[in-house]
Parts: structure tokens; sequence; C-alpha cells
């Protein structure tokens, strides 16, 4: 079993209302896990948003925690409903009305990794999914709320910043219809997660380090934006999906050529997203 739910790191002073998370970095895979599964030790790792928790490492030096998740997606995953149990993989587990998350394989105890690779040879017991579901799905979400009540306590106002990559394959269908390729997806669940002046300073970020940026495709948002996202509690959630190719060997699953380079540049977005967070007087949803 993975050791820790999560990791946390925080800064010297909280100065700013934005909370980073990484729910999907987790890379703990204990070998009680890998003898149950039928992948070897690099394709079980081809879900996990690998390295995302480095690229964001700094925001503490600017004000923001950091939350990181402990146990791997293909273990845990901790950007879907514990109510997304899957009955193709969990013995005693009923059919639910359609849920286009749980038929392709990825509820909150994923049977597939990318591709739709199955995990495990047969089924779990209920018993085990409810276990991992209370010592890593929980002892997360606990933590990242106590962030944000937190946060809005001390700003009047908390910023969720959900950091995720995305396969480079996942944009190949938005090639045809975009004079150029996104290299990062900005998720708010169309509007119903933050408001417009936050994903726009957000974008600006992004676009102001010189990297192409898209709204809502082909990634809106999950769970997290869901359950976090409440704009007018002034309570914010958006999701950042990176392209993968920007700074990892996707198929290796390590470190590209390009990867300190780019950690580098995306420091000056944490930065200037941390930024648009600090304390003041004024949410920003109100400006």
């Amino acid at each position: 079993m993975p050791k820790v739910a999560y990791h946390l790191d925080e800064p010297e002073a909280h100065t700013s209302r934005v909370v980073f998370a990484s729910p999907h970095s987790g890379r703990d895979y204990s070998w009680q896990f890998l003898r149950y599964t039928t992948l070897d030790e690099v394709t079980i790792r081809s879900s996990e948003d690998a390295f995302v928790d480095r690229l964001f490492d700094c925001a503490p030096q600017f004000g923001a925690p950091f939350i990181k998740a402990g146990a791997p997606r293909a273990y845990i995953d901790l950007n879907r409903s514990v109510e997304e149990l899957d009955p193709a993989l969990i013995e005693g587990v009923c059919r639910q009305t359609h849920n286009p998350r749980i038929a392709s394989g990825l509820g909150v105890v994923p049977r597939v990794v990318a591709n739709g690779r199955p995990i495990y040879r047969g089924k779990l017991p209920l018993a085990e999914a409810e276990l991992r579901i209370a010592q890593y799905w929980h002892p997360y979400h606990e933590k990242l709320r106590m962030l944000m009540g937190q946060a809005h306590a001390r700003f009047g106002e908390a910023i969720l910043i959900d950091c995720h990559s995305m396969p480079r394959e996942a944009l190949d269908g938005m090639t045809k219809s975009m004079a150029r390729r996104p290299q990062i997806v900005l998720g708010d669940r169309f509007g119903a997660s933050a408001s417009q002046t936050v994903v726009d300073r957000i974008e600006a970020a992004f676009a102001d380090a010189g990297l192409l940026v898209a709204r809502n495709a082909p990634f809106a948002g999950a769970y997290i934006t869901q359950a976090y996202g409440r704009p007018s509690r002034q309570h914010h959630a958006v999701q950042i999906e990176i392209d993968r190719s920007l700074y990892m060997d996707e198929r290796a699953v390590r470190p590209n050529a390009n990867f300190h380079n780019f950690r580098k540049l995306l420091r000056s977005v944490v930065a200037e997203i941390a930024a648009t967070g600090q304390a003041d007087d004024t949410p920003l949803a109100a400006e």
C-alpha cells in the first residue's frame, strides 16, 4: 500500500488565496500492488501525471500551499467521486445509470490505464475499494477542503489550481480546427467552476509565458472542479492540463531534454498566478 495519502508543502507565510493541487502525480507503487497488476512498471504509469508535482513545486515560494497525491492514479483516482465504483471491476457493485468515466474503466478505482489497458486479471472485492477510499481519497479531500476553507477565511476568496497533464495524442483532433495546437487547456466547466475574471488572469499568465491556451476542450474539468468550484460563494476551481510532450518522454515516462527549461518557464507562470491571488481587500471575482 502507498505510504501516505498526500504530501503537503506549505509556504512560510500564506500570502495568496490560491491553493495548488496535483491529484494524479502520486508514484508510490507498492510491491503488493504491482504483484496484482498485469502491467509492467512503466506501463502502469501511463495514466499518471508524471512530474507535475515537480513542475509546480515552487508554489510555496510564492505564498501558496501545494498538496500532492501520495497514491498513484492507477491505485485510486482522487479526481472521481467515491460513488463512481465500477461494477466491471469491483465485486458486489450494482450497475448504475450510464456514466462515461465508469464505462471507460476510469472510476474512482480505475480498471484501466491509458489506451484502455487493463490493470488487473480479475475483479477486486468491495472491501478493497472501500479501504482505498478510506485511507487515501478521504484524507486527501479533507485536507484540500481545509486548505480552501483557510484561504477563504483569510482573504474572502479561495482559488484552486488543479494541476494535470495530458497525452499529446489527446489534442490530435483539435489541430484540424485550430491554426496551432494548444499547449495548455484550462477547464472551468464552461464557467460553472470559476469566475471569468479568475480564468482570464490564469490564461494571461500562461499566454505571457508564450504558451498557447485553450479552454474546456477537450478537458473541461472533472470531479474536483465540480465539487470545489462555487463562484457564487467565492470558491473557484480551475483545472490545468499541460501537454506532456513539452517536458517528458511519454513512452519512457521520464523527463525529456526540455524539462528544466520548461520547469523554469512554468515558475514564472506559477508566480503570476499566485500573485493574482495575493492578499488585498477585494476578491478577484468582485473586480
